[in-house]
């Protein structure tokens, strides 16, 4: 008769749930450890019956948390009986999209986390006024609550990586299917938590069509199609009126969600399009109509829209240069091209005021940012994690900055010379290698940051006109109406897509997923989710080995 001990895959298992300690419980799962190690070095595969009743007792103790199911006879940890394989037939425990990874929200302390809550996103003036009207005792037991679980507070910056973790996609707009956020996916949020800083993407198209209409009209070269100066006037009454739309619905967001703007703050794409609304104002007085303001500007208009962005270039190449979490080489993509092309457009408008020293600081410092960002994208650094292998219409951004630096120096040298015609020479290769692969950009979902797209395409036709006004002839006029029939063409279809999106199929603005994530992953399927089960696994691989030589040991003698 073999007297071998039987393997513990054998034996008959018993779970029990491991908990949260809490403070009044050290003494019994010190008993409870005991009795383990116990179990574990005789495997008796028998399990005491006042263990079996404290765990149920445990078992029904509220508590908060995560809980994990261990067997006594191995010390494994297992989710269902999955002990067989790592990594096949794994089950991961199911979200509503309503709790912080895991976490339960229903036994969360006060209103924070009720479900369908969009207070914390709220700007906190309001917050902290409606806990002041909390007793004291709850107030200080609701500090403590957030202070240890920040993971789920909207007021938190989070890091840069977190973003590229948790989401996927260009734009960096989609949750990837394993995270959770803080806010239910399966309800409609509030307007103004849908409506992204992506938005000002609609007027950048916009404006930049004003500036290639007035050229239309007013330059030499295109004399021979008769544009008339109203086309400019009705699309720079038309763009204005959707910029101070816009800019009137974000600041409602402002002052009401401020935490969400936060977010956007720190997201490594949205950051560039608070860029947008200078850069906007700045295409707008450049492309402004005779009729509604003189030859050369007022310096004032440069001062009003050139100052804030300066200060938040300052902010953001400032982060670029210190070499920290949200340095160039982690958080570049396609649409930090919006923080550089504004110094081109800032050197135009300097140029129109009169300021030309001005123009040329914002020309020098521009492009020496774009070659930086051009060579960052371009050599694909491992820990750039934003730009896809596919293509996608975010890679025309690659062509806005060359081409407005192109204009920016005839604009202010009144010479398309070497340096002008090297950087439109650059835009238009860069383009031309995007329109090849046109087939290569369908099948992807809109959204309102398309709008953003179509200001490069506009931009190198304008660059393109005065291409053609020192360089005239038949194939320069030919590229200049082709380039600017098809960006307009452009823009005529973004403005069908968004009135099916707002109208039509009611898409335009989905929830905001992007701005909800947690501020740390709460759940790794790749790595070992829990680091205590990861120890009391070792603990026990450990013991089996000690015990084990112990019988060998007995054996011999």
């Amino acid at each position: 008769m073999d007297k071998r001990q039987s393997p513990p895959s054998a034996l008959p298992t018993h779970f029990v749930d491991i908990h949260d300690v809490l403070p009044e419980e050290e003494e019994e799962e010190v008993d409870m450890n005991k009795e383990t190690v116990d179990k574990v070095e005789n495997f008796n595969g028998i399990l005491n019956k006042n263990n079996i009743v404290r765990a149920r007792e445990m078992n029904k103790r509220p508590y908060k948390g995560l809980n994990r199911q261990v067997s006594l006879e191995t010390g494994f940890a297992v989710l269902k009986r999955e002990s067989k394989a790592k990594d096949e037939n794994r089950n991961v425990l199911p979200r509503s999209g309503r709790s912080f990874g895991g976490f339960e929200t229903g036994h969360r302390i006060g209103t924070e986390a009720k479900k369908g809550d969009f207070s914390i996103f709220k700007t906190k003036g309001g917050l902290s006024k409606q806990n002041s009207l909390r007793p004291r005792k709850d107030r200080e037991t609701w500090e403590s609550h957030r202070t240890e679980e920040n993971n789920g507070d909207a007021d938190d910056s989070v890091p840069a990586g977190r973003y590229f973790a948790a989401l996927r996609g260009p734009e960096l707009d989609e949750i990837k299917d394993y995270e959770d956020i803080l806010l239910p996916k399966d309800e409609q949020w509030p307007f103004l938590l849908r409506f992204p800083i992506n938005c000002f993407g609609i007027c950048l198209g916009l404006s930049s069509q004003v500036v290639l209409w007035r050229a239309l009209s007013t330059s030499p070269a295109m004399k021979f199609l008769h544009v008339t100066p109203f086309i400019n006037l009705s699309l720079w009454v038309f763009s204005l009126a959707v910029l101070i739309l816009v800019s009137f619905t974000y600041i409602l967001k402002c002052i009401f969600y401020f935490e969400a703007i936060k977010r956007e703050w720190f997201h490594p794409v949205r950051v560039n399009f608070f860029f947008a609304p200078w850069v906007v104002c700045m295409f707008l007085a450049i492309g402004s109509p005779a009729i509604v303001a003189p030859k050369i500007l007022h310096p004032a208009t440069w001062l009003a829209f050139m100052m804030p962005y300066f200060v938040l270039e300052l902010k953001i190449y400032g982060q670029w240069l210190s070499g920290g979490k949200r340095r160039l080489c982690k958080v570049a993509n396609p649409s930090s091209h919006l923080s550089v092309v504004g110094n081109f457009v800032g050197a135009i408008l300097a140029s129109k005021v009169g300021w030309n020293e001005a123009a040329k600081f914002l020309w020098a410092v521009g492009f020496a940012h774009y070659l930086v960002v051009f060579v960052t994208l371009y050599q694909r650094l491992p820990t750039s994690e934003a730009l896809p292998k596919e293509l996608h219409p975010v890679y025309s951004m690659f062509i806005a900055a060359p081409s407005a630096a192109s204009i920016a120096w005839e604009t202010i040298y009144n010479e398309f010379d070497g340096p002008s015609r090297t950087c439109y020479f650059i835009a238009l290769f860069l383009y031309i290698s995007l329109v090849v692969r046109i087939n290569f950009f369908t099948g992807f979902k809109f959204s309102v940051a398309w709008w953003s797209y179509t200001f490069p395409m506009t931009t190198v036709s304008v660059a393109t006109i005065k291409y053609a006004e020192h360089v005239p002839g038949v194939i320069s006029k030919s590229l200049a109406v082709g380039l600017s029939f098809m960006s307009t063409a452009m823009v005529c279809l973004m403005f069908v897509l968004t009135l099916l999106h707002a109208l039509v199929w009611r898409t335009l603005f989905p929830n905001d997923l992007a701005i909800a994530i947690t501020k740390k992953r709460l759940v790794n399927r790749e790595r070992k989710p829990f680091k205590r089960g990861y120890d009391f696994r070792r603990w026990t691989k450990n013991a089996l080995t000690r015990h084990d030589s112990s019988n060998k040991d007995g054996n011999k003698e």
